[in-house]
Protein backbone atom coordinates (compact mmCIF):
# COMPACT_ATOMS: atom_id res chain seq x y z
CA UNK A 1 0.00 0.00 0.00
CA UNK A 2 2.70 2.35 0.71
CA UNK A 3 6.58 2.11 -0.49
CA UNK A 4 8.59 3.48 2.27
CA UNK A 5 11.56 1.95 0.78
CA UNK A 6 11.71 3.70 -2.63
CA UNK A 7 10.70 6.97 -0.98
CA UNK A 8 13.77 6.69 1.64
CA UNK A 9 16.26 5.97 -1.00
CA UNK A 10 15.78 8.65 -2.91
CA UNK A 11 16.38 11.30 0.38
CA UNK A 12 18.68 8.31 1.54
CA UNK A 13 21.72 11.16 1.97
CA UNK A 14 19.43 13.70 3.95
CA UNK A 15 17.83 11.22 6.38
CA UNK A 16 21.00 8.86 7.47
CA UNK A 17 22.88 12.76 8.02
CA UNK A 18 20.12 13.91 10.39
CA UNK A 19 19.97 10.70 12.09
CA UNK A 20 23.66 10.53 12.48
CA UNK A 21 23.74 14.46 13.88
CA UNK A 22 21.26 13.51 16.85
CA UNK A 23 22.98 10.37 17.32
CA UNK A 24 26.55 12.74 17.74
CA UNK A 25 24.85 14.75 19.87
CA UNK A 26 23.20 12.31 22.19
CA UNK A 27 20.42 15.03 22.87
CA UNK A 28 17.61 12.09 22.06
CA UNK A 29 14.58 13.24 23.92
CA UNK A 30 13.17 16.86 23.47
CA UNK A 31 16.63 17.81 22.39
CA UNK A 32 17.24 20.50 19.40
CA UNK A 33 15.80 18.71 16.40
CA UNK A 34 12.64 18.51 18.22
CA UNK A 35 12.20 22.69 18.61
CA UNK A 36 13.92 22.90 15.05
CA UNK A 37 10.90 20.33 13.41
CA UNK A 38 8.61 22.03 15.70
CA UNK A 39 9.36 25.60 14.52
CA UNK A 40 9.44 23.89 11.04
CA UNK A 41 5.89 23.19 10.89
CA UNK A 42 4.91 26.10 12.86
CA UNK A 43 5.91 28.24 9.68
CA UNK A 44 4.64 25.52 7.06
CA UNK A 45 0.99 25.75 8.70
CA UNK A 46 1.15 28.87 9.75
CA UNK A 47 -0.15 27.82 13.01
CA UNK A 48 1.05 30.03 16.48
CA UNK A 49 1.97 26.54 18.29
CA UNK A 50 3.21 23.25 17.23
CA UNK A 51 3.10 20.63 20.56
CA UNK A 52 5.13 17.39 19.23
CA UNK A 53 4.46 14.33 20.76
CA UNK A 54 4.45 10.64 20.83
CA UNK A 55 1.56 9.66 18.73
CA UNK A 56 -1.40 10.76 16.96
CA UNK A 57 -4.03 8.83 19.52
CA UNK A 58 -2.20 10.81 22.16
CA UNK A 59 -2.42 14.33 20.09
CA UNK A 60 -6.07 13.92 20.82
CA UNK A 61 -6.33 12.89 23.99
CA UNK A 62 -3.37 15.47 24.92
CA UNK A 63 -6.35 18.04 23.22
CA UNK A 64 -9.45 16.72 25.38
CA UNK A 65 -7.17 17.06 28.50
CA UNK A 66 -5.97 20.31 27.88
CA UNK A 67 -8.96 21.62 27.29
CA UNK A 68 -10.44 20.31 30.54
CA UNK A 69 -13.26 18.22 29.23
CA UNK A 70 -14.98 16.72 32.24
CA UNK A 71 -16.68 12.64 32.80
CA UNK A 72 -19.72 12.51 31.08
CA UNK A 73 -19.46 15.80 28.82
CA UNK A 74 -20.53 14.71 25.26
CA UNK A 75 -18.36 14.94 22.29
CA UNK A 76 -19.72 14.15 18.61
CA UNK A 77 -17.68 12.41 16.02
CA UNK A 78 -18.23 10.10 12.78
CA UNK A 79 -18.88 6.59 13.45
CA UNK A 80 -17.03 5.85 10.34
CA UNK A 81 -12.98 7.21 11.25
CA UNK A 82 -10.15 4.75 12.79
CA UNK A 83 -11.10 3.86 16.38
CA UNK A 84 -8.28 6.25 18.12
CA UNK A 85 -11.12 8.88 17.47
CA UNK A 86 -13.64 7.58 19.78
CA UNK A 87 -11.28 5.27 21.87
CA UNK A 88 -9.75 8.21 23.13
CA UNK A 89 -12.98 9.51 24.25
CA UNK A 90 -14.29 6.55 25.62
CA UNK A 91 -10.78 6.40 27.75
CA UNK A 92 -11.42 9.85 29.17
CA UNK A 93 -14.76 8.71 30.62
CA UNK A 94 -16.32 11.02 28.20
CA UNK A 95 -19.43 10.27 26.16
CA UNK A 96 -18.81 9.70 22.44
CA UNK A 97 -22.13 10.54 20.36
CA UNK A 98 -22.10 9.13 16.72
CA UNK A 99 -23.24 10.33 13.36
CA UNK A 100 -23.55 9.76 10.37
CA UNK A 101 -21.15 10.59 7.29
CA UNK A 102 -21.87 11.84 3.49
CA UNK A 103 -21.32 9.09 0.91
CA UNK A 104 -19.66 11.34 -1.50
CA UNK A 105 -16.74 12.68 0.89
CA UNK A 106 -16.95 10.61 3.67
CA UNK A 107 -16.96 12.81 5.63
CA UNK A 108 -19.04 13.93 8.97
CA UNK A 109 -22.82 14.97 7.85
CA UNK A 110 -23.36 18.60 8.99
CA UNK A 111 -27.42 17.80 9.37
CA UNK A 112 -26.96 14.84 11.66
CA UNK A 113 -23.93 16.81 13.55
CA UNK A 114 -26.76 19.59 14.56
CA UNK A 115 -29.08 17.19 15.39
CA UNK A 116 -26.92 15.27 17.80
CA UNK A 117 -26.48 18.39 20.14
CA UNK A 118 -27.81 18.41 23.44
CA UNK A 119 -27.28 20.40 27.01
CA UNK A 120 -24.14 18.45 27.36
CA UNK A 121 -22.10 18.96 24.12
CA UNK A 122 -19.39 20.28 24.88
CA UNK A 123 -17.01 19.44 21.50
CA UNK A 124 -16.84 18.10 17.81
CA UNK A 125 -14.21 16.21 16.43
CA UNK A 126 -14.36 16.55 12.50
CA UNK A 127 -12.30 14.15 10.83
CA UNK A 128 -10.74 14.68 7.96
CA UNK A 129 -10.68 11.50 6.46
CA UNK A 130 -8.60 9.79 3.85
CA UNK A 131 -7.26 13.18 3.11
CA UNK A 132 -9.50 16.06 2.29
CA UNK A 133 -11.21 18.73 4.76
CA UNK A 134 -14.48 18.88 6.60
CA UNK A 135 -16.99 21.78 5.95
CA UNK A 136 -15.20 23.68 8.60
CA UNK A 137 -16.58 26.88 8.13
CA UNK A 138 -20.00 25.64 8.87
CA UNK A 139 -18.67 23.17 11.98
CA UNK A 140 -16.73 26.45 13.87
CA UNK A 141 -20.24 28.69 12.92
CA UNK A 142 -22.29 26.10 14.80
CA UNK A 143 -19.61 25.49 17.28
CA UNK A 144 -19.73 29.38 18.18
CA UNK A 145 -23.59 28.98 18.09
CA UNK A 146 -23.39 26.58 21.12
CA UNK A 147 -20.43 27.68 22.52
CA UNK A 148 -18.96 24.10 21.73
CA UNK A 149 -14.72 22.95 21.19
CA UNK A 150 -13.52 21.82 17.96
CA UNK A 151 -11.20 19.38 18.10
CA UNK A 152 -9.82 18.76 14.44
CA UNK A 153 -8.47 15.16 13.65
CA UNK A 154 -6.05 15.60 10.58
CA UNK A 155 -4.27 12.71 11.43
CA UNK A 156 -4.83 11.72 7.59
CA UNK A 157 -4.97 15.23 6.18
CA UNK A 158 -1.52 17.15 6.81
CA UNK A 159 -0.79 19.33 4.16
CA UNK A 160 -4.77 19.90 2.38
CA UNK A 161 -6.22 23.04 2.65
CA UNK A 162 -9.36 24.32 3.61
CA UNK A 163 -10.80 27.12 1.27
CA UNK A 164 -13.73 29.59 2.82
CA UNK A 165 -16.19 31.02 0.30
CA UNK A 166 -14.05 34.22 -0.21
CA UNK A 167 -10.90 31.99 -1.41
CA UNK A 168 -8.85 32.58 1.55
CA UNK A 169 -7.54 29.13 2.97
CA UNK A 170 -6.08 27.65 5.80
CA UNK A 171 -4.29 24.30 6.26
CA UNK A 172 -5.94 21.31 7.99
CA UNK A 173 -5.72 21.09 11.94
CA UNK A 174 -5.40 25.07 11.95
CA UNK A 175 -8.53 26.17 12.34
CA UNK A 176 -10.20 24.49 15.14
CA UNK A 177 -9.44 25.35 18.55
CA UNK A 178 -7.00 22.17 18.63
CA UNK A 179 -5.48 20.23 15.73
CA UNK A 180 -3.95 16.90 16.07
CA UNK A 181 -2.15 14.77 13.57
CA UNK A 182 -0.13 11.34 13.50
CA UNK A 183 3.54 10.65 12.05
CA UNK A 184 2.60 7.34 11.90
CA UNK A 185 5.22 5.58 8.85
CA UNK A 186 2.50 5.57 6.39
CA UNK A 187 1.09 9.04 7.09
CA UNK A 188 1.39 11.46 3.87
CA UNK A 189 4.52 13.32 6.62
CA UNK A 190 4.98 9.90 8.56
CA UNK A 191 8.21 9.26 10.34
CA UNK A 192 10.09 6.21 10.82
CA UNK A 193 8.46 5.15 14.12
CA UNK A 194 5.97 6.80 16.37
CA UNK A 195 5.15 10.44 16.11
CA UNK A 196 1.93 13.26 16.63
CA UNK A 197 1.61 16.57 17.02
CA UNK A 198 -0.90 19.20 18.37
CA UNK A 199 -1.74 22.63 16.61
CA UNK A 200 -3.06 25.79 18.02
CA UNK A 201 -3.20 29.68 17.97
CA UNK A 202 -4.48 29.73 21.73
CA UNK A 203 -1.15 30.27 23.97
CA UNK A 204 -2.64 29.47 26.85
CA UNK A 205 -4.13 26.37 25.70
CA UNK A 206 -0.36 25.70 24.07
CA UNK A 207 0.81 26.34 27.19
CA UNK A 208 -1.12 23.47 28.95
CA UNK A 209 -0.61 20.68 26.77
CA UNK A 210 3.12 21.54 26.11
CA UNK A 211 3.09 20.60 30.34
CA UNK A 212 0.44 17.38 30.32
CA UNK A 213 2.84 15.77 27.44
CA UNK A 214 5.52 16.12 29.91
CA UNK A 215 3.92 14.35 32.78
CA UNK A 216 2.01 17.81 33.57
CA UNK A 217 5.27 20.07 34.16
CA UNK A 218 5.80 23.85 33.61
CA UNK A 219 9.20 23.57 35.63
CA UNK A 220 10.49 20.37 35.89
CA UNK A 221 9.65 18.23 39.22
CA UNK A 222 6.47 20.67 39.50
CA UNK A 223 3.53 18.80 38.57
CA UNK A 224 0.85 21.75 37.91
CA UNK A 225 -1.38 19.07 35.45
CA UNK A 226 -2.28 15.64 35.79
CA UNK A 227 -0.26 14.73 32.53
CA UNK A 228 0.94 11.62 30.26
CA UNK A 229 4.40 10.72 29.20
CA UNK A 230 3.82 11.59 25.25
CA UNK A 231 7.19 13.04 23.97
CA UNK A 232 8.00 12.93 20.25
CA UNK A 233 12.01 11.56 20.17
CA UNK A 234 14.14 13.82 18.33
CA UNK A 235 15.40 11.09 15.78
CA UNK A 236 12.01 11.16 15.01
CA UNK A 237 12.00 15.09 14.66
CA UNK A 238 15.11 14.76 12.89
CA UNK A 239 13.28 12.85 10.00
CA UNK A 240 10.51 14.40 9.36
CA UNK A 241 11.89 17.90 9.43
CA UNK A 242 13.69 16.71 6.19
CA UNK A 243 10.36 14.61 4.84
CA UNK A 244 8.52 18.30 5.93
CA UNK A 245 10.72 20.12 2.74
CA UNK A 246 8.62 17.67 0.57
CA UNK A 247 5.46 17.28 2.01
CA UNK A 248 3.93 19.51 -0.90
CA UNK A 249 5.57 17.38 -3.55
CA UNK A 250 4.31 14.39 -2.15
CA UNK A 251 0.91 15.59 -2.22
CA UNK A 252 1.50 16.41 -5.99
CA UNK A 253 2.53 12.61 -6.74
CA UNK A 254 -0.40 11.39 -4.46
CA UNK A 255 -3.14 13.59 -6.87
CA UNK A 256 -1.63 12.35 -10.24
CA UNK A 257 -2.00 9.09 -9.34
CA UNK A 258 -5.68 9.56 -7.98
CA UNK A 259 -6.19 11.22 -11.49
CA UNK A 260 -4.85 8.14 -13.09
CA UNK A 261 -7.52 5.80 -10.86
CA UNK A 262 -10.06 8.17 -11.57
CA UNK A 263 -9.57 8.59 -14.88
CA UNK A 264 -9.06 4.53 -15.58
CA UNK A 265 -12.59 3.93 -13.66
CA UNK A 266 -14.55 7.13 -14.91
CA UNK A 267 -16.60 4.89 -17.26
CA UNK A 268 -17.30 1.73 -14.80
CA UNK A 269 -20.98 2.03 -13.46
CA UNK A 270 -19.63 -0.32 -10.01
CA UNK A 271 -16.89 1.50 -9.34
CA UNK A 272 -17.30 5.07 -7.98
CA UNK A 273 -14.58 6.92 -7.59
CA UNK A 274 -13.86 9.94 -4.68
CA UNK A 275 -14.89 12.77 -5.21
CA UNK A 276 -13.29 15.92 -4.28
CA UNK A 277 -15.14 18.38 -2.33
CA UNK A 278 -15.24 22.18 -3.57
CA UNK A 279 -14.14 23.62 -0.29
CA UNK A 280 -11.08 21.73 -0.37
CA UNK A 281 -8.08 20.23 -1.72
CA UNK A 282 -7.18 16.59 -1.36
CA UNK A 283 -3.95 15.13 -0.47
CA UNK A 284 -4.77 11.27 -0.74
CA UNK A 285 -3.66 9.44 2.43
CA UNK A 286 -6.09 6.87 0.73
CA UNK A 287 -7.73 6.56 -2.75
CA UNK A 288 -11.13 4.76 -1.62
CA UNK A 289 -13.82 3.53 -4.53
CA UNK A 290 -16.92 2.33 -3.35
CA UNK A 291 -17.92 -0.77 -5.23
CA UNK A 292 -21.61 -1.59 -6.51
CA UNK A 293 -23.03 -4.76 -7.06
CA UNK A 294 -20.21 -6.73 -6.59
CA UNK A 295 -18.17 -8.83 -4.08
CA UNK A 296 -15.81 -6.12 -2.90
CA UNK A 297 -14.27 -8.95 -0.49
CA UNK A 298 -13.49 -11.18 -3.18
CA UNK A 299 -12.66 -8.45 -5.58
CA UNK A 300 -9.93 -7.57 -2.44
CA UNK A 301 -8.99 -11.63 -3.00
CA UNK A 302 -8.53 -11.54 -6.67
CA UNK A 303 -6.36 -8.27 -6.52
CA UNK A 304 -3.91 -10.05 -3.82
CA UNK A 305 -3.62 -13.41 -5.96
CA UNK A 306 -1.55 -11.06 -8.27
CA UNK A 307 0.48 -8.73 -5.82
CA UNK A 308 -1.92 -6.01 -5.37
CA UNK A 309 -2.23 -4.64 -1.83
CA UNK A 310 -5.83 -3.54 -1.46
CA UNK A 311 -6.87 -2.70 2.04
CA UNK A 312 -10.60 -2.08 3.63
CA UNK A 313 -10.95 1.27 5.79
CA UNK A 314 -13.04 0.38 7.21
CA UNK A 315 -15.13 -3.13 7.41
CA UNK A 316 -16.74 -2.10 11.17
CA UNK A 317 -18.31 1.28 11.64
CA UNK A 318 -17.96 2.42 15.36
CA UNK A 319 -21.03 2.07 16.77
CA UNK A 320 -20.72 -1.95 15.84
CA UNK A 321 -17.52 -2.63 16.99
CA UNK A 322 -17.95 -4.37 20.52
CA UNK A 323 -15.84 -2.31 22.50
CA UNK A 324 -18.02 0.14 21.83
CA UNK A 325 -21.42 -1.69 21.74
CA UNK A 326 -24.19 1.21 23.43
CA UNK A 327 -27.34 0.44 23.70
CA UNK A 328 -28.26 4.20 21.98
CA UNK A 329 -27.19 3.03 18.33
CA UNK A 330 -28.00 0.01 16.94
CA UNK A 331 -27.64 -1.89 13.18
CA UNK A 332 -29.61 0.94 10.69
CA UNK A 333 -28.99 3.44 12.49
CA UNK A 334 -26.06 5.48 10.36
CA UNK A 335 -27.31 3.57 6.96
CA UNK A 336 -24.22 5.53 4.94
CA UNK A 337 -21.55 4.90 7.22
CA UNK A 338 -22.93 1.05 6.83
CA UNK A 339 -23.01 1.15 3.29
CA UNK A 340 -19.56 2.37 3.00
CA UNK A 341 -17.98 -0.53 5.91
CA UNK A 342 -19.95 -3.00 3.05
CA UNK A 343 -18.16 -1.90 -0.14
CA UNK A 344 -15.02 0.47 0.23
CA UNK A 345 -12.06 -0.60 -0.92
CA UNK A 346 -8.41 1.23 -1.14
CA UNK A 347 -6.38 0.73 -3.68
CA UNK A 348 -2.45 1.11 -3.37
CA UNK A 349 -1.71 5.22 -2.68
CA UNK A 350 1.74 6.40 -2.13
CA UNK A 351 4.57 8.85 -3.69
CA UNK A 352 6.25 6.51 -5.83
CA UNK A 353 3.62 4.51 -7.89
CA UNK A 354 4.79 5.14 -11.56
CA UNK A 355 2.49 4.83 -14.72
CA UNK A 356 3.42 0.91 -15.26
CA UNK A 357 2.62 0.00 -11.63
CA UNK A 358 -0.78 2.14 -12.41
CA UNK A 359 -1.77 0.84 -15.54
CA UNK A 360 -1.18 -3.03 -13.78
CA UNK A 361 -3.53 -2.38 -10.57
CA UNK A 362 -5.86 -0.41 -12.90
CA UNK A 363 -6.44 -3.18 -15.45
CA UNK A 364 -6.60 -5.74 -12.75
CA UNK A 365 -9.54 -3.97 -11.01
CA UNK A 366 -11.51 -3.82 -14.36
CA UNK A 367 -10.94 -7.37 -15.36
CA UNK A 368 -11.53 -8.50 -12.17
CA UNK A 369 -14.43 -6.55 -11.29
CA UNK A 370 -15.74 -7.51 -15.21
CA UNK A 371 -15.03 -11.06 -14.00
CA UNK A 372 -17.11 -10.50 -10.97
CA UNK A 373 -20.00 -9.58 -12.95
CA UNK A 374 -20.11 -12.65 -14.61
Amino acid sequence: MVDLKSQYLKMKEEIDKAVLDVIDSTAYINGPEVKNFQTSLEKYLDVKHVIPCANGTDALQVAMMGLGLQPGDEVITTTFTFVATVEVIALLKLTPVLVDVDADTFNINLEALRKAITPKTKAIVPVHLFGQCVQMKEIMDLAKEYNLYVIEDACQAIGADYIYPDGTRKKAGTIGHVGCTSFFPSKNLGCYGDGGAIFTNDDALAAKMRAVVNHGMVVRYYHDFVGVNSRLDSIQAAILRVKLQYLDEYAKARNKAALYYNEAFKNHPNLITPEIASYTTHVFHQYTLITKGIDRNKLQELLASKDIPAMIYYPVAMHMQKAYNDPRYKEGDFPVAEMLCKSVISLPMHTELDEEQLKYITDNVINFVNELLK
